[in-house]
């Protein structure tokens, strides 16, 4: 047995051949630990080879579980890929646990093995969720556990082989085999490449829950993300009912579709019409409102987009957006003091996307800029007029993209008038075009 020297960093799990001062992948300081493993072992092992033309698509892997919540199967682009591993992140209490309960019982439902796992809850609360969630007779083949001693776990997998496992939640789960407390960056990577282990070798999908850190950001080393072959980002605003589910990453399908769930008493129910939820409580007349229409992959929104303008108290003048990214709002309050001379440098301007939900289409921006002249004309729009543009430096209006699309929504809600670029023709909606920030002025008096 020949014996090789290597450095594991303490924070990120790294591997150096020598020591240095710094991890050169997380770069923590005076973090790297002497290891010794046996060289020769790694020599005897050779991966099995195959030649691509005698792979069969027509296998499982080529099959996709249909859970039957459609919101859900449409960010996953259409239903859990066999043998695939799936990471769901989001804010605390937001809904990860909830949202992974249901897609285990609808699977369940069809008479498959789910295995639900949980190293924050017991059995007899997990039991009384699912009861809560599931009004009906909780199937047969849907089994749940409640342990943190990883190998054990491990194990309970492999034996019991069932067709989709629920791992919730990675910060929770303590590994014998490797360093560290429960939660540390070393425990997650080693958990986690048990777990896609298990997920390619033995052919059963797993949905990993992991939590964010204060910043927003995925807890854990970033490796975790490349580990995986779907990042699903659960998000909204604790305090209102809305659920956006988004595929950050996604080896299976498109990263553009989103979900829209809505937080109810038995649990997050699917949105099928979420521009009608967006415009519910809007109001007539109201000063600061515009209406846009704004693309999720191949889905339209009808969403308002609100403006305030007002008087600085200080020198330095606020800009806040919400749902909306703070230096686009820099950005186009800059256009509107350039090119429509509103007088906006001693103005706070605040922006709001209703319904808690982010958008970043630029073709929202007109929208944006027509919300905030309306503020600070005190100039409400005219009503039922939709309006949607990208605005560029120069103060000019551009067309968006999938306008055909865009427009049949408009359609659909019985909308009558569009302003913006538009290049589109349409018989039913009437089209004012707009091509830059000063005929939109004008026509806002």
């Amino acid at each position: 047995m020949a014996i090789k020297t290597i450095y594991v960093c303490a924070q990120c799990g790294e591997q150096a051949s020598k020591w240095t001062g710094k991890c050169l992948h997380c770069h923590a300081w005076n973090s790297l630990e002497e290891d010794a493993v046996d060289s020769n072992a790694f020599q005897q092992i050779q991966a099995k080879t195959i030649e691509i033309s005698k792979v069969s698509l027509e296998d499982a892997f080529a099959q996709r579980l249909n859970t039957g919540i459609e919101e859900f199967d449409r960010v996953m682009g259409g239903g859990m890929v066999h043998d695939s591993f799936v990471l769901l992140t989001g804010d605390p209490g937001i809904g990860k646990s909830t949202l992974a309960l249901q897609v285990g019982l609808k699977l369940a439902e069809q008479g498959k093995e789910v295995l639900y796992i949980s190293g924050e809850e017991s059995v007899h609360q997990l039991s009384l969720r699912a009861r809560r969630l599931w009004k009906r007779d909780i199937p047969p083949s849907f089994s749940l556990v409640s342990a943190n001693h990883f190998e054990s776990i491990l194990a309970t997998i492999k034996k019991a082989k069932p067709d989709f496992v629920i791992a919730d939640s990675v910060q929770t789960f303590t590994a014998e085999q490797s360093s560290g407390s429960a939660g540390s960056i070393v425990q997650i990577r080693h958990i986690a490449e048990q777990l896609m282990s298990v997920a390619k070798q033995d052919a059963i999908p797993v949905m990993l829950i992991g939590h964010v850190n204060k910043e927003g950001d995925l807890a854990g080393p970033k490796v975790l993300e490349h580990l995986v072959d779907t990042v699903l980002f659960f998000e909204g605003e604790r305090y209102q009912d809305l659920r956006i589910l988004r595929a950050m990453k996604n080896r299976f399908g498109s990263t553009m579709e989103v979900g829209v769930f809505a937080m109810v008493e038995e649990g997050l129910q699917e949105v099928k019409n979420p521009s009608e939820v967006f415009l519910k409580g809007r109001k007539k007349g109201a000063i600061g409102s515009a209406l846009t229409v704004t693309l999720e992959g191949t889905r339209p929104f009808v969403l308002e987009v609100q403006g305030l303008t007002n008087a600085a108290d200080y020198n330095y003048p606020k800009r806040t957006a919400h749902g909306v990214d703070n230096n686009r709002l820099q950005l186009l309050t800059a256009v509107l003091n350039k090119h429509a001379r509103l007088k906006l440098d001693q103005q706070d301007v605040y922006v709001n996307i209703t319904g808690g939900f982010r958008v970043r289409d630029p073709a929202i921006d007109l929208a944006v800029v027509s919300a905030i002249i309306s503020s600070r004309k005190e100039a409400p729009l005219p009503e039922g007029v939709v309006v949607m543009g990208e605005v560029g430096l120069s103060g000019e209006v551009r067309p968006v993209s999938q306008e055909q699309r865009r427009l049949k929504e408009l359609e659909k809600l019985g909308f009558k008038e569009v302003w913006g670029n538009i290049e589109s023709k349409n018989e039913i909606l009437r089209i004012r075009k707009i091509e830059d920030i000063s005929g939109l002025v004008r026509l806002l008096g």
